[in-house]
Parts: structure tokens; sequence; C-alpha cells
């Protein structure tokens, strides 16, 4: 039986970074895999401009699910995102939640898994700017309180994340996907 693997964008900046990611699973043989991939997309950037453009020039696939939860207020996205990733996963529950950086669809779908007990992996995990003014500084907090796995950009990051008490066994250095991306579109 293979695993089902829930990959959340949702803004500009997720589809950035989860570029590279998806690149690295392309460079694997899938047939040593247990585990397939389900590309979601929220929706929260959904212009032209802020979402098809990148999914194009950075050769990500298309969306095997679009939420199309459009805009609102904060409170109004986030309910949205998790009321339809909640319809989603009571339909094709998914194994693992893998989340991107510190958008509202980030933790939105990083609290609905969690709630329904399906482990999360934030990558970009520890990020800080300790500024609670900020609502992406928030979205990060709350992520990493119920995250199961880390995969985190810097030894800062890691540092962050022992400080709050994740055990180091569940944090993984990985690097900048946003750098990856970079290098590979440099061009």
């Amino acid at each position: 039986m293979k695993y089902l693997v829930d990959l959340i964008v949702g803004a500009r900046p997720n589809f950035m970074k989860i570029s590279s990611v998806i690149n690295a699973f392309k460079c694997v043989d899938h047939r040593d895999l247990n585990f397939d991939v389900r590309l979601i997309h929220t929706g929260q950037h959904y212009d032209k401009k802020m979402s098809a453009t990148f999914f194009n020039q950075l050769g990500i696939p298309q969306p095997d699910i679009n939420l199309n939860v459009g805009s609102g207020s904060q409170a109004e996205q986030v309910a949205n995102i998790m009321v339809k990733y909640e319809h989603l996963l009571e339909s094709e529950k998914c194994d693992f939640c893998l989340v991107v950086g510190d958008v509202n669809s980030t933790m939105a779908c990083a609290i609905v898994a969690k709630k329904m007990h399906i482990q999360v992996g934030h990558i970009e995990g520890g990020i800080r700017s300790f500024d609670q003014t900020m609502p992406d500084e928030i979205n990060r907090i709350v992520t990493d309180s119920i995250s199961d796995l880390f995969f985190t950009t810097s030894q800062s990051a890691g540092k962050n994340l022992l400080v709050a008490g994740i055990p180091d066994e569940r944090i993984f250095f990985v690097g900048n996907t946003m750098i990856d991306t970079l290098l590979a579109n440099k061009s």
C-alpha cells in the first residue's frame, strides 16, 4: 500500500519554494517510493500573475486539486481553507501533510491535518522574526507548535526549534528551497 502525501501550496512564496521540492521528487526513481504526492493549491493567490504564471515559469505541474478559496480577510481566508481542506480529507484522507513557509494556507492546512490525526511536516520550520505584529510570524509559530517533522533552511532555525523543546531527531537541515529554485532558474 502506498502512502499519500499532500503537498500544500497557496501563495506566491510557496510556489517558488515548492518548485525545487517537486524537482527533487522528479529525480527519484518512483519504483522505489512507497508514496504518492498530491499537489493541493488552496487558491490563496489565484490571479494569473500571482499563480498560473509561476506554475508555468517554474515548471510546476498543475495542481491535483485547487480549493479555490480566493480572497477575504485573514480570518475568512483561513476559515475557507480549513473548511475546504477538511472536506477533501473527509473524502480522501492523506497519510502525511507537507506544508511550506508561513502563509495562511500553511497554518490552516497544518491545523486541519493535525486535528484529523495526520502527521505534518513543515518546510522552513523554525524561522522566526520575533515580531508577533507580523501575520506570518503567527502562522510560523502556530504551524511549528503542531508539526511533527521540521525541514529547516538554516542552523538558526534549527536552534529556534531546539529552544522551543523540539527533539533534535525531528529536525532536518535541508537548506533553502528558495535558493535552490533561484539557482535552477538563474538563466
